[in-house]
């Protein structure tokens, strides 16, 4: 099998039209061709996706695109992140919320998590046959491993462990199917990501099925991400009848795919990934301390969070404690923000700092504060 260069692959077979690969353009009826993305930005392959999906005529041609992404969690179309990962260790530690156009749960990425996705014409799609693809490749690779594909779609190692997930978006006349393989992904960083930034969601967006999960380096360490990447391009060229073939290294920038890069912007903006989430509440318990002294209190918040923004917030905390006055302020300083710490917290600031206050009622009334920012 050989990798060629998108830029060899053109010398090849003539120049392109506006910016369209060569490699897209030519190609018998039921002619198969694989593409490996260069780029681990996980924006940047969602895009790449977008961008075979809309640009490609996959009437008589299927195209498997081979992809891995630097450390992303990436969530479902109709998924709500706050309840699906932990955002706050998430920004800690540098890591990427990624929304998909397909639907389906949260997954984490990184490069020892392989992502493969079969484009094909709206009647030719099948996804049984594609994980048999994925399944084919790793019985090659290793004969007598024990991975099956479920009814629900997934891939299971030793009839247990979850080693593959899929999601799917179907168009009108084009359709495609998308799936990992977890080969030697950081399973510490997964089980830290993959839980709610905070207690007390309540929402009716597609929640995630938790399962066991295993790398394949854990059962074989032959099975390593480049040899499993390179057998599952044969294994699909080989299913769809193609000699000879090879794999082409594309670069998913704007030279070679035109207008990719807008996509990207709107992948990776906030109203995407997440401001698109269906309408959630947060009905969670605050455990108040008072900076100055040893005292504490109990109290409780309860959010509405829309387009994810506030739509509304109701603060019940002991009168003894807080005014109600200065409470109602508060909440109501936070309504229209959106539910993230930066913009909550200046939101709030302009009210925390309105007029002189007693250090003691000033200093809990920061606390309550920073006890809602911390939900976010």
């Amino acid at each position: 099998m050989v990798l060629q260069s998108l830029c060899a692959l053109r010398a090849q077979a003539g120049a392109s039209l506006s910016g369209l690969p060569a490699a897209l353009e030519h190609g018998g009826p039921g002619a198969g061709l694989v593409l490996r993305s260069l780029s681990t930005d996980v924006f940047r392959n969602l895009a790449l996706e977008d961008w075979i999906h809309d640009h490609v005529d996959l009437r008589s041609r299927g195209v498997l695109l081979l992809w891995r992404n630097s450390a992303a969690v990436v969530v479902g179309r109709h998924q709500n992140p706050w309840r699906e990962c932990d955002l706050r260790l998430m920004r800690r530690s540098g890591v990427p919320v990624a929304r998909r156009r397909s639907g389906g749960g949260a997954v984490f990425h990184d490069l020892g998590n392989l992502n493969l996705t079969f484009f094909s014409s709206r009647g030719g799609y099948d996804r049984r046959r594609n994980l048999r693809v994925v399944t084919g490749a790793l019985e090659a690779l290793r004969p007598g491993i024990d991975v099956r594909a479920t009814d629900r779609f997934d891939i299971l190692l030793d009839g247990h462990y979850k080693i593959s997930g899929t999601a799917a978006k179907l168009g009108r006349t084009v359709a495609y199917h998308h799936c990992t393989l977890l080969c030697s992904a950081d399973r510490r960083l997964l089980s830290s990501l993959l839980r709610p930034t905070c207690p007390g969601i309540h929402s009716n967006a597609t929640a995630s099925l938790p399962s066991p999960v295993q790398n394949l380096l854990d059962n074989d360490p032959s099975l390593t991400p480049d040899g499993i990447l390179q057998q599952l391009a044969e294994q699909y060229l080989t299913e769809w009848g193609v000699r000879g073939g090879s794999v082409v290294a594309v670069q998913p920038d704007e030279q070679s795919f035109a207008g990719i890069d807008r996509s990207v912007s709107e992948l990776r903006s906030w109203d995407w990934t997440h401001g698109r989430t269906p309408k959630f509440s947060v009905h969670t318990t605050l455990e108040l301390a008072d900076p100055t002294s040893a005292e504490v209190c109990t109290a409780t918040a309860h959010l509405e969070v829309k387009s994810g923004r506030v739509e509304s917030c109701k603060l019940s905390v002991p009168p003894a404690w807080l005014p109600r006055a200065a409470c109602a302020d508060l909440a109501a300083s936070l309504v229209g923000a959106r539910f993230c710490p930066s913009e909550a917290a200046a939101a709030a600031a302009p009210f925390l700092q309105s007029e002189p206050r007693d250090v003691d009622l000033d200093a809990r009334l920061r606390n309550l504060c920073e006890n809602i920012v911390a939900l976010m």
